[in-house]
């Protein structure tokens, strides 16, 4: 059974970096596609970056274009959101997401069979 534990969140200003981590277990982690997405109150999850399972491709979101940049490291089964330039507007809980059946990365969130408990990023203006 597959587990993900983010951390890395915390409350910041605006202008600062943030790096969150997530920690892949109970699969092969090269097999999976990996994603982060993030959520308001009152608002659906949606999708903020992913990566494929070798690295060699990634896609955002065009709200963190430019500012975040995702990144894997296979050999310690972990992905890593680096957030820089951040915006009050970037306050979220951010999750991670891992499927080993996707083709291709996916911006949606119901494709995405694994999820972690997520961490609390706010900005402040």
């Amino acid at each position: 059974q597959v587990q993900l534990v983010e951390s890395g969140g915390g409350l910041v200003q605006a202008g600062d970096s943030l790096r969150l981590s997530c920690a892949h277990s109970g699969g092969t982690f090269s097999n999976y596609i990996m994603g982060w997405f993030r959520q308001t109150p009152g608002k659906e999850r949606e999708f903020v970056a992913g990566i494929s399972r070798s690295g060699g491709t990634t896609a955002y979101a065009d709200s963190v274009k430019g500012r975040f940049t995702i990144s894997r490291d296979n050999a310690q089964n972990t992905v890593v959101l680096q957030m820089t330039s951040l915006k009050p507007e970037d306050t979220a809980v951010y999750y991670c997401a891992a499927d080993r059946t996707l083709v291709f990365i996916d911006r949606r969130t119901r494709e995405y069979r694994d999820w972690g408990q997520g961490t609390q990023v706010t900005v402040s203006s």
